[in-house]
């Protein structure tokens, strides 16, 4: 059993001993505080380590004089006071930090061209890669169909995702069933529906039906919002509507061609159709549900498993940009890193009237919403259940659900929490929260009432 060093703000540890120290003392552990267990964390103990430099460096290693002070001051006293006029905190951080070095640092990351994938872009070149020890290269991926292939061959270490995705491959719906985890989410709000300008007549979801519509992919919060939302006004997405897996890239030129009346798809792609001038937009998705998830960080359980160091610098890479875009301030430098051909190949003036949210809206007005599309990576398990509730009222997947196991199976809220607060930011302290979306609301302790709950359905 190994004992762990003594608190040096203690005035009953003597420092002079050590672990590995066999002195009679050592042996019976009397040389180690009273107040802390035998044995220690790696992580703990190094914190240990920094402390005790400090505070021997402070007495100039004269542990007696030590032991004095503490017990004439009082060690938690002593420990207040030297952590308002030093650092400590940020000492024993940086070391640790320097301690995990990645066991692989150059990394092959997908991602779609959409602006939800903003964080996992931009870190690349505004530096959040290089900042955390990785020299990572974002790799520009078709559509989703092609980053799942890519991801499950080993020719990704790590992607940009929908958030559905690692749900569905997890449970082996729609490809091979293996182990995937999502412990970031990308954006929050930042879809639309478009319509062509051919419908601006039509704008009562009543009304479309015979229309075709397109989404990103199936396991895609685009397919579960665009179903929610035109099942809500009583049109059944599978009998009066068609809808189809358009790549994002091609929206646009499909909507010009008449192969769509609409789409519910990600920007910048609503925003181009209006900039091209054949569409408009009908509605945000953030006015069907404030707040909705929608791309993901995620990678394989044995990525995370195998490089655990290179899997935590690669979510506090991801995490730091992901706080830096929900800056409102920071939208126009970011818009400038990530509009070029290499990354989302779109021009500035689209991009940034996505992301700062003062836009054309294609019926002749210019919006103000700030929050259009917005970045907070806490992957709620809340939303993880009322996906697999939607992929289970559409059939998707069948049979019995273990929605709460599933969800906190693969969105790992605790290592984002953690690496959050690592970061200096703050993190829930729940994992799960009710929604309203459309006027009903979501309990997700109670998943199988709400399926049940819906009259168009195929469950």
């Amino acid at each position: 059993m190994t004992k762990s060093l003594g608190n040096p703000f203690s005035h009953k540890t003597d420092l002079r001993h050590g672990a590995g120290c066999g002195c009679d003392a050592c042996s019976t552990g009397q040389a180690f505080s009273a107040d802390d267990p035998n044995t220690m964390s790696s992580d703990y103990m190094m914190e240990r380590v920094v402390e005790n430099a400090i505070v021997r460096s402070m007495f100039d290693q004269n542990d007696i004089s030590r032991r004095s002070f503490m017990g004439l001051v009082g060690g938690t006293s002593f420990a207040a006071a030297l952590a308002s006029v030093f650092p400590v905190d940020k000492a024993k951080a940086a070391i640790l930090d320097t301690l995990g070095k990645p066991e692989k640092t150059d990394l092959n990351i997908g991602f779609v061209p959409i602006t939800c994938a903003t964080p996992i872009i931009m870190a690349q070149p505004m530096g959040f890669y290089e900042k955390h020890g990785l020299n990572a290269q974002v790799i520009k991926t078709a559509g989703w169909a092609v980053a799942r292939d890519k991801s499950l061959n080993g020719e990704y270490d790590a992607s940009h995702m929908l958030t559905p995705m690692p749900l569905a491959m997890t449970l082996g719906a729609g490809s091979v069933a293996e182990p995937y985890i999502m412990p970031a989410v990308e954006n929050i709000n930042g879809q639309a529906i478009v319509l062509s300008n051919e419908h601006k007549d039509k704008r009562d979801p009543k009304d479309w039906k015979g229309f075709t519509f397109g989404v990103p992919f199936e396991y895609s919060m685009h397919n579960f919002l665009l179903r929610y939302y035109v099942a809500e006004h009583g049109i059944d997405p599978d009998t009066d509507i068609q809808i189809r897996v358009v790549p994002p890239p091609e929206m646009v030129a499909n909507l010009r061609a008449g192969n769509l009346d609409g789409y519910l798809s990600p920007d910048p792609f609503n925003q181009r159709a209006v900039w091209e001038g054949i569409g408009f937009i009908h509605v945000l998705t953030k006015e069907i549900w404030e707040g909705h998830p929608c791309c993901a960080f995620a990678c394989p359980l044995s990525f995370a498993e195998e490089l655990p160091n290179t899997y935590g610098a690669l979510l506090k890479s991801i995490v730091d940009a992901t706080q830096y875009a929900s800056n409102p301030e920071n939208r126009k430098e970011i818009a400038e890193a990530i509009s070029p051909t290499n990354y989302l190949n779109q021009p500035v003036p689209v991009v940034e009237q996505v992301l700062t949210g003062t836009y054309a809206d294609g019926l002749g007005e210019v919006k103000q919403v700030p929050d259009r599309i917005d970045f907070d990576p806490f992957p709620w398990h809340s939303m993880g259940v009322w996906i697999l509730t939607q992929m289970k009222r559409w059939g998707y997947i069948e049979g019995d659900v273990d929605y709460k196991k599933v969800a906190e199976d693969v969105y790992l809220a605790a290592d984002c929490a953690k690496i959050m607060k690592d970061l200096g930011y703050e993190a829930p302290d729940v994992t799960y929260e009710s929604y309203t979306i459309m006027g009903k609301s979501f309990d997700p302790a109670e998943p199988e009432a709400y399926v049940d709950s819906f009259d168009i359905k195929r469950a």
